[in-house]
């Protein structure tokens, strides 16, 4: 057990509740969620079957969830979760409730804000969820603009970003009036990442230096539902 706990953090599901058409927000608490340290626009990785069948069904066993937010002090870590599918990771956000024990990992990935002049975001509606923690954390005074392309209801954020259709974020983004500097921070289905991030490249003129991409998921890939 003290080896598992070394790797692993123990939650409680708190609350589990429709944040919009298509995302469920799932609250864990605990202890073991005291003290964290995370970076907004960082993820953990959830253990949504059964330790039973980990070695059986080993690709079933752990999904990547961005945090929503996370209040280390009162334990309360939130996700938001896309409902979607029937794999592993939508039966769970569907299903799982209050009093259900889940592990997880420590916060992770570099996905993260940089210090820079501004700040442009392009991704789709999985995006949205670290791009809204990474919102929360700008100071008020720093230009934020960007484009999410969403197939069902607009997620709710701290700040302004244009909101399309899913198939749209490529042509929207080369809509954009852009600062001359700045860092742009290109997130979820990886297809989209490869054309946001080409355009800027090609298209733009921003070195490779200025994108910070996270492709989420692909249609078809085991594991990235």
């Amino acid at each position: 057990m003290a080896v598992f706990d070394r790797f692993f953090l123990r939650a409680t599901v708190a609350d589990n509740a429709a944040l919009t058409d298509r995302m469920r927000a799932i609250r864990l608490t605990g202890d073991g969620l005291r003290g964290l340290t995370w970076l907004p626009g960082q993820h953990v990785r959830v253990n949504v079957t059964p330790p039973g069948r980990w070695l059986r069904n080993p690709g079933d066993a752990r999904r990547t969830y961005s945090i929503w937010n996370l209040d280390p002090g009162r334990g309360v870590l939130d996700l938001a979760v896309l409902d979607h599918g029937d794999g592993p990771g939508s039966a769970w956000a569907r299903t799982t409730g209050p009093g259900d024990e889940v592990t997880l990992s420590r916060p992770e990935g570099r996905l993260t804000l940089r210090s820079t002049a501004s700040h442009v975001f392009a991704g789709d509606e999985t995006a949205a969820v670290p791009f809204a923690a990474m919102l929360r954390a700008l100071p008020d005074d720093a230009p934020a603009m960007g484009v999410l392309a969403t197939a069902g209801d607009e997620i709710p954020l701290p700040r302004k970003l244009t909101w399309v259709r899913s198939g749209q974020l490529l042509d929207a983004v080369r809509a954009l009036e852009l600062p001359a500097v700045g860092t742009v921070y290109i997130a979820g289905e990886a297809r989209d990442c490869q054309a946001v991030s080409q355009h800027f490249r090609s298209d733009r003129g921003w070195p490779r230096s200025a994108l910070v991409i996270k492709p989420f998921w692909t249609p078809g890939r085991r594991g990235m539902d």
